[in-house]
């Protein structure tokens, strides 16, 4: 499945939408749902994520508040309709995630949050929950690159003085 193939998956929305166009994303069996501009991920539980006995590892957990920030960018430069329908190379610039809980042998949510867009930037919040959405075992602020390349890149302006 290319970026294009998830893309019009996430497009018209449903439930246990397959995002194995990255491999990171088919190891942790990732499912998505869409409803409206939302995109909420599932990760169940699997042995192979197991960090500490019992617990998730902090990784997988990081993946998965990626991928929730890749599924909500996807949606919304879906909508863009600037660029004549080609979307923009993602390349992660930051990510910070903070852990709150540890996160037991369940199987995890997450959700991101555009909080900006920007024509070369995107931030976005992300969150991660097991059993009650109050509760997150770990967020994430995320920067991405929004990289259009040379056809579509934005054209620069110079002052003459």
């Amino acid at each position: 499945m290319s970026i294009a193939d998830a893309t019009a998956a996430l497009r018209t929305g449903g439930r246990g939408i397959v995002l194995d166009m990255l491999p990171y994303a088919a190891l942790l069996d990732v499912r998505a749902d869409r409803d409206g501009a939302d995109v909420a991920l599932f990760m169940p539980f699997h042995e192979r994520l197991v960090g500490a006995p019992g617990r998730l590892h902090g990784g997988a957990v990081a993946g998965l508040l990626e991928l929730a920030g890749i599924a909500r960018l996807l949606v919304a430069l879906d909508g863009d309709g600037d660029d004549g329908g080609a979307l923009p190379q993602l390349k992660l610039i930051t990510c910070t995630v903070d852990y709150l809980r540890e996160g037991g042998s369940r199987g995890t949510h997450a959700t991101a949050t555009l909080t900006r867009q920007g024509r070369r930037i995107a931030n976005l919040q992300a969150v991660a929950w097991q059993y009650d959405h109050s509760r997150p075992i770990a967020t994430a602020n995320l920067n991405y690159l929004l990289d259009r390349g040379p056809e579509q890149g934005s054209t620069r302006r110079h002052r003459s003085r």
